[in-house]
């Protein structure tokens, strides 16, 4: 069984950087790349013996930078696929008079909540059936609703902290293994500390 899994969420985009619904194809901006390059080193310093990731370009790339920094096997799995918001994608949050996160919003020809916390559901298992065939460090590259709906729904938050709204790009929680799949360390972006001039607020807990 690992000894904790690295949950990441993936480096800024082109489309987060232009405040847009993201589509699938969309890849790293300059920034984001070296968001990617941060927290690699970072978890070169931790151990990291296996990495699993979504295989959108956003997160293929960020989980190559990881894997670069610490010469862990990568292995992909599309479960693990941001919710897919359908007709949405491509479009700038700007022109969306409504809330496209609501809890009774159905994106055409998209997933319903319902569905992408389903698809979560099965991710989560598979990422544990990793988990236990992996003696040390686990990373699991993803999106930001991947890793709000396993935070809510299965793993155990410190008393007091609340899952956050937004995942901040390339932050860390850290998950220990095994059940009650324990946060220690959550949202955390002390890797990007001074990133181009400006400090970054720890949002970990510990």
């Amino acid at each position: 069984m690992a000894k904790a899994i690295f949950l990441i969420r993936h480096g800024e985009t082109f489309g987060n950087a232009a405040r847009i619904v993201q589509k699938p194809e969309i890849q790293l901006s300059e920034r984001g790349l070296a968001q990617a390059q941060r927290v690699a080193r970072r978890l070169a310093e931790v151990g990291i013996e296996r990495i699993v990731s979504s295989d959108m370009p956003r997160a293929a790339m960020t989980a190559e930078a990881i894997r670069r920094a610490t010469a862990a096997p990568l292995t992909f799995d599309a479960l693990l696929h941001e919710r897919n918001f359908g007709d949405l994608r491509g479009t700038p949050y700007s022109e969306i008079s409504f809330d496209p996160f609501g809890p009774d919003y159905a994106p055409p020809n998209g997933e319903t909540w319902e569905v992408f916390h389903a698809r979560v559901d099965r991710a989560w298992v598979a990422v544990q059936q990793v988990a236990a065939a992996t003696a040390g460090n686990l990373a699991v590259v993803t999106h930001g609703l991947v890793c709000r709906s396993l935070a809510t729904r299965h793993l155990r938050l410190p008393e007091g902290i609340v899952a956050p709204e937004s995942w901040e790009n390339t932050s860390v929680t850290v998950i220990e293994c095994p059940a009650p799949w324990r946060v220690s360390l959550l949202n955390c972006v002390v890797h990007l500390d001074a990133f181009d001039g400006t400090p970054a607020a720890n949002t970990g807990v510990a």
